[in-house]
C-alpha cells in the first residue's frame, strides 16, 4: 500500500494505491491525520484510483476522516473509485457522508 499526499491551496489529496486492509489502514490513517492537523484543509480528497482491494478497514478509513474533517469545518471528497469498490461504498452508506462524483454514485 502506498499513500502520496499532495497539498494545494486549501485542498489535501491522498492518492491511494494497492490494497487497503487491516494491516495497512492504521498507517494510512496516521499519515492523513497528521497532514490534516498540520495543514487544516477545507477539503480532503481521497483518490481511490490505484486501489485494487478494500475491506471494511477502507470504509472505516473514510468514515474516520469524515469525522475529523467535519470537526474542523471541512469536507471529504472521494474520487476515482474503481467500479469493484463502488458497491461496497454505496452499501456502507458512505455516499451520505462524503461527496462523490455523480457517475461514481450510479452503479
Amino acid at each position: 500500500m502506498c499513500t502520496v499526499l499532495e497539498y494545494s491551496g486549501d485542498k489535501l489529496t491522498a492518492l491511494l494505491s494497492g490494497e487497503i486492509d487491516h494491516h495497512c489502514a492504521g498507517k494510512i490513517r496516521d499519515e492523513i491525520d497528521t497532514a490534516i492537523e498540520h495543514h487544516r484543509p477545507a477539503c480532503l480528497v481521497l483518490d481511490f484510483g490505484g486501489v485494487s482491494f478494500m475491506d471494511s478497514s477502507g470504509i472505516g478509513l473514510v468514515m474516520g476522516r469524515y469525522k475529523l474533517m467535519k470537526s474542523i469545518g471541512g469536507e471529504v471528497r472521494v474520487e476515482n473509485t474503481p467500479k469493484a469498490l463502488r458497491r461496497v461504498m454505496k452499501l456502507s452508506g458512505l455516499y451520505q457522508l462524503a461527496k462523490f462524483d455523480q457517475e461514481e454514485i450510479e452503479l
